[in-house]
């Protein structure tokens, strides 16, 4: 029975930081492994050996982000002493050692991967970091878990992994999902010189195919808005949320949940958008304050009725919401009899739609949508409705 234990040794120096070390033990026999971990002795919490971490803290981040690697290294530990007790009937506490180290100077693919989520976290890139966790455990799956050393990693694994997807019934836009995100953390390794480009991507699909974008008409949205849901809060509060979406010229949800008090001023809302760094501004009207007077008013600095809790932390909150709306939405759809999948998006989709309809300039429309060029505006509308060409089809086939 080997027991991983995770420890702190303070510094000898009073206000100077310690070393969080881990204690390996196997038959009485005790090794320990230093890490590179730094951390003062009021983060540390000897009796359950876990860090603590403040939400007032200014080290929040990063102590965050060090509780995700000494839970990895943890779990590294674990497999390897697993794996060793498997294969050998003898062994010690540094053959275990010997093991771990040689995995972390081969750099690993996973211990890459790893660190470069928990960089992710680091730089504030929450939704980012999920992707990649959501691709690392896919190919952990499909790997049972066994580590692969670069000079492994080629193509014929992506290839052999691909299948494996496609077996999954995975479409094609969610394999190449998975196989770009692996594709950015293998270039990187290339880049820091990790590994040399095999290029093990070579042969699988890492393309975008077209999908059919969901927008709404007009006459839609008006049914949207003129539902009574007052029996049905929840219902009542995603709806409004979808036409405030809408009224914002279909702003992304995550930048509607983060908009502060301090951004509406002088009659308009001045906002960055949060995938493109762009500054959007937009003329407050009166649909906008009729649905913020429905709701109580927010205690917090936020403005919308989303992150409205000082006791919970505003990514958790806005992730919830966003579940809860997506959920509440397809109520909202079987109440007007709408045969798609209505999301938070499609406010977005919808917008740029009914704009295109109205005869707006594209180069209007890519302003609203915070578009970076007008190229980007036009790809994006080429998919979003076709009905002006169907009805040309049917004339056209009508003459026959």
């Amino acid at each position: 029975m080997v027991s991983i234990k995770v420890k702190f040794r303070p510094s000898t120096s009073e206000n100077r930081e310690g070393t969080i070390y881990f204690q390996i033990i196997h038959k009485r026999s005790v090794r320990q492994w230093y890490s590179e971990y730094k951390i003062f002795s009021n983060e540390w919490d000897a009796q359950k050996s876990i860090l603590i971490i403040s939400a007032n803290s200014e080290r929040r981040s990063y102590l965050l982000a060090l509780r995700e690697r000494v839970k990895w290294d943890t779990e590294h530990l674990k497999r390897i002493a697993t794996e060793i007790s498997s294969t050998k009937k003898f062994f010690t506490t540094d053959d275990i050692m010997k093991e771990f180290i040689v995995r972390h100077q081969q750099q690993s693919f996973f211990n890459f991967m790893e660190n470069t989520i928990i960089r992710l976290k680091e730089l504030g890139k929450q939704r980012t970091s999920e992707t990649y966790i959501s691709a690392l455990n896919s190919l952990r799956r499909f790997r049972q878990e066994e580590d692969i050393i670069f000079d492994r990693f080629d193509s014929d694994l992506m290839e052999s992994y691909e299948a494996y997807l496609k077996e999954r019934g995975l479409i094609p836009n969610s394999r190449s999902f998975h196989m770009r995100i692996l594709r950015a953390v293998y270039n990187r390794a290339v880049e820091k010189e990790i590994t040399q480009n095999r290029h093990p991507f070579r042969h699988v699909y890492t393309g975008v195919d077209k999908t059919a974008k969901r927008a709404i008409d007009v006459r839609t949205i008006k049914k949207i808005k003129e539902l009574d849901l007052t029996s049905h809060p929840n219902v009542d509060y995603a709806r409004d949320m979808f036409l405030i979406s809408f009224y914002f010229r279909g702003m992304s949800f995550v930048d509607m949940a983060y908009l502060k008090k301090s951004d509406l001023s002088n009659g308009h809302i001045t906002y960055r958008r949060r995938k493109t760094g762009q500054q959007l501004s937009i003329k407050w009207t009166v649909q906008m304050q009729l649905i913020i007077n429905k709701y109580p008013k927010n205690q917090t600095e936020y403005l919308l009725p989303i992150i409205t809790s000082s006791s919970a932390t505003p990514y958790n909150q806005y992730r919830s919401k966003q579940f809860l709306i997506n959920k509440c939405l397809k109520k909202v759809a079987r109440f007007i009899g709408l045969n798609i999948s209505l999301t938070l998006y499609c406010s977005r989709h919808s917008w740029a739609s009914i704009a295109k309809a109205k005869g707006i300039p594209i180069g209007i429309i890519s302003d609203g949508l915070g578009h970076d060029s007008e190229l980007t505006t036009q790809i994006y509308l080429s998919t979003l409705d076709t009905s002006a060409v169907d009805r040309a089809n049917a004339l056209i086939m009508n003459l026959i």
